[in-house]
């Protein structure tokens, strides 16, 4: 009775049955000839069995704990069995009866006992004591073992609990963080702006993987928008009711990054006074956004791998492996290819997560987006910080399609923001927000503080003739108000491309990105030149 009570007391005292079971083993070695203690649960849904917990009581470690795969028919002969509270005494491994290759692991081939857990619901676990020696069960074992069934049954029902109250908090935070995004108190939209214009061929493949679960990698160019198409792919999945988690690994020390993805055991470092859960038991049942991939260190690469290929690690300083359904979307600026030749990125692991790839470009490739997404950051701005929306208008879309952006979508956004606040929730100042010089600011678009580098010894380019502002009036079409707005820089420029003198420099682009947009709008820059006579 007085080992009874006291693994009552340990099943009771831990929420987490792994932390019960690690307690109750020793005790258990006292009164039963044994050398492990297993737990695994049931689940119905998925057809399998699986290792939750392990108690040692020598010195030798468990096997690894894996799943077993059960067919409906060999399913139902598990839940018969349990369902008749019966505890059966054989032995594991090779040869063993049908019965006993399903509840117990494979690679356990010795003596076993195992009784059925079961709570008012049904079947819902399966308790496996092993003796690896020479140790027989006896009778009096057996009823000693089915007085443990209770509270073992008791410890299993609380993890799950357990498990299932902390998959719906970070349900909840999920669903707080997008509330949030709506009411514009975060900088990341839910809203794909451009998806059916610059961005379709990206929207197409988002509709293409997100149904399965197979692990994407967003590549593209740092704000071009990667977090976004990375919450479409997980609103668009099954898992669109689980959580959304992001992580960014370059952002994490070197030395803490195993601790935040995996977590940590209590005592397993200076620090550690309790154990945490990391990033993928948070994001158990959901979506896990790595972003920055290409920082990540040599050795949580390994540990992502081994996730990625069987859902299973271990937190730091612990001894029991982890199991966890996730999907893995992962995003970076970075060239992967070239990391993997340097050998800073690991081969395989470059290959297992970018099943499906998928290329973001970058604003300048797509400025038929840049009206819609000018409008839209407008809006939204012009209400947090005035409660009023605001419109740019068509001259001030002409300076936006003329700028280069190499900050991308995040750039466009602080510029309308920067825009607004500068215009004082009247208008929007996008030509003083770029940092316009000259009699007539709102026709010369310039590089912005953040990314221009000061030349003292060149002379700034002299001012545009009026001529050159652009029209008040809307153009037909948004190549065509290009068009014109690039020949009457030419024009003021004499024909000159490059140069502190030429159109690239007015127009406050690069002038390869300024030639690109000529050929595409068959601009010929040489009827712009001073013929000599």
């Amino acid at each position: 009775m007085s080992i009874l009570l006291d693994v009552w007391r340990e099943a009771c005292r831990h929420l987490d049955i792994g932390e019960s079971v690690a307690r109750i083993a020793p005790l258990l070695a006292t009164r039963l000839p044994i050398d492990w203690v297993l737990v695994r649960r049931i689940d119905l849904e998925q057809r399998r069995i699986e290792t939750v917990a392990a108690g040692v009581c020598g010195t030798e470690p468990p096997p690894a704990q894996r799943r077993t795969r059960c067919s409906a028919a060999d399913l139902e002969r598990v839940v018969t069995w349990c369902r008749r509270g019966a505890v059966h005494v054989g032995k594991g491994g090779a040869g063993a009866d049908p019965l006993l290759g399903l509840v117990v692991p494979e690679g356990v081939s010795a003596r076993v006992i195992a009784g059925a857990l079961v709570d008012s619901s049904g079947p819902v676990g399966v308790l496996v004591l092993v003796a690896r020696g020479q140790q027989r069960f006896t009778p009096q074992h057996e009823r000693v073992v089915r007085s443990l069934l209770e509270p073992f049954t008791v410890a299993l029902d609380n993890d799950l609990r357990f498990h299932e109250v902390a998959r719906l908090r970070e349900a909840v935070e999920a669903d707080n963080r997008a509330l949030l995004s709506r009411l514009e108190r975060q900088d990341i939209s839910e809203s794909v702006v451009g998806g059916n214009t610059g961005l379709k061929d990206v929207m197409d493949r988002v509709v293409q993987v997100a149904p399965t679960d197979a692990p994407v990698l967003i590549l593209g160019e740092t704000g071009s928008g990667k977090e976004v198409v990375a919450r479409a792919i997980h609103t668009q999945s099954r898992r669109a009711a689980g959580p959304f988690l992001r992580i960014n690994c370059g952002a994490i020390p070197s030395e803490l990054v195993d601790s935040e993805l995996f977590g940590h055991e209590r005592g397993s470092f200076t620090g550690a006074v309790a154990t945490r859960q990391g990033w993928f038991e948070r994001a158990d049942g959901g979506t896990l956004f790595l972003d920055e991939l290409g920082e990540l260190p040599a050795a949580a690469q390994v540990r992502l791998l081994r996730v990625l290929q069987d859902g299973t690690f271990e937190r730091v300083g612990g001894q029991r492996s982890l199991t966890v359904d996730v999907r893995i979307v992962a995003a970076t600026h970075r060239d992967v290819e070239r990391l993997v030749a340097e050998g800073v990125f690991r081969q395989d692991l470059y290959y297992r997560i970018s099943v499906f790839p998928i290329h973001l470009p970058p604003l300048r490739e797509r400025i038929e987006d840049i009206p819609s997404l000018a409008t839209h950051f407008a809006w939204r701005a012009g209400l947090r910080l005035h409660g009023k929306p605001m419109v740019p208008s068509a001259a001030a879309i002409e300076l936006l399609v003329s700028y280069p952006w190499p900050g991308n979508v995040r750039e466009l956004a602080a510029v309308i923001e920067r825009a607004v606040i500068l215009g004082d929730g009247q208008h929007l100042a996008v030509a003083q927000a770029l940092g316009v010089s000259g009699p007539n600011p709102g026709a010369t678009p310039i590089e912005s503080a953040t990314t221009a580098t000061p030349r003292a010894a060149t002379p700034p380019p002299p001012p545009l003739p009026s001529t050159f502002a652009p029209a008040s009036h809307g153009a037909a079409t948004l190549d065509g108000a290009m068009r014109r707005h690039i020949e009457e820089a030419l024009r003021a420029s004499l024909g000159r491309v490059e140069g502190p003198f030429g159109a690239a420099a007015r127009l406050g682009i690069n002038p390869h990105t300024l030639r690109g947009r000529m050929r595409k709008l068959d601009i010929d820059w040489a009827q712009f030149r001073r013929r000599r006579v």
